[in-house]
């Protein structure tokens, strides 16, 4: 399995305290797939992402870009911005003109892209989200949900290879939370990388490919959701919950499992209890 972006023995504290947030971190996030990175307030998740686009910079160890330790000189970092995006879990803090569609074409502005095309471009990504209505709404007005999905939209129309998305579904009601994985999914089928950290898993368990655990800045597990999840003790033990449906399942009877995947969403679980 290919890497996309690794983290090698990385070490990083925050100025002004001792705590080490990231400590010893090893992780890879493997090319192509939908990864989740779980794990509580203060495991190291946004702190990776911030060592994943150049924002901050190891104490010790290395970050690799697909093999290659990452360059902070600003020209190669801005660069690697070109390829790596992240929507953080606060839209406020990345949203930063007056509507959708000013804010949203900004990055394709600030890399000097000719206007016919960033209109072009703007207005394709609007109307392929369902936003063309609120291309020009003042942001203040939107939900949280919308404004979730424009600062996605800004990301996504700069075409980066991997994304990264920092408790995307925190606070949205059902239909929000449904309307932007529906887009990031849509992403991935169009070839593009996508690590979303979240505290919630029957998300990570019903969407991801991939699954990696993070606890005071390391990474203690890794692998596919029924690989991570059937370490219940573990999982427990720090802290996290079960997913309803991996929970559910493991606590039926052996001849109803019959040694098959667990189910990923309800739809599928309802499907073999009636071939029961």
């Amino acid at each position: 399995m290919n890497s996309i972006m690794e983290a090698q023995n990385v070490y990083y504290s925050y100025p002004g305290t001792q705590t080490k947030a990231l400590n010893g971190l090893t992780i890879r996030v493997p090319e192509g797939k939908k990864t989740a990175i779980c794990g509580h307030n203060g495991s190291g998740k946004s702190t990776f992402f911030l060592h994943a686009i150049g924002i901050q910079r190891p104490a010790e160890g290395a970050v690799l870009w697909k093999g290659k330790l990452m360059s902070y000189r600003r020209d190669d970092l801005r660069q690697l911005r070109q390829h790596v995006g992240l929507v953080f879990q606060d839209p406020e803090q990345q949203l930063i003109l007056s509507t959708p569609r000013e804010d949203v074409s900004y990055g394709l502005r600030n890399a000097r892209i000719p206007e016919y095309e960033i209109t072009k471009r703007t207005d394709l990504l609007l109307m392929s989200m369902g936003l063309e209505h609120l291309a020009d709404t003042p942001i203040h007005h939107l939900s949280l949900g919308q404004k979730k999905r424009v600062a996605l939209a800004g990301v996504l129309l700069l075409e980066p290879e991997l994304l990264l998305l920092d408790e995307p579904t925190a606070y949205l009601d059902r239909l929000s939370e449904r309307q932007l994985i529906e887009e990031l999914d849509q992403s991935h089928n169009n070839g593009i990388t996508i690590v979303m950290a979240t505290h919630d898993m029957n998300l990570a368990y019903a969407w991801a490919d991939w699954i990696l655990v993070m606890d005071h800045g390391r990474c203690l597990l890794e692998g596919t959701p029924d690989e991570v999840f059937k370490q219940e003790d573990l999982i427990l033990s720090l802290g996290l919950e079960l997913p309803m449906l991996a929970e559910v399942w493991s606590n039926l009877p052996e001849s109803v499992r019959m040694e098959k995947a667990p189910p990923r969403s309800m739809a599928e679980f309802k499907k073999r209890m009636k071939k029961q």
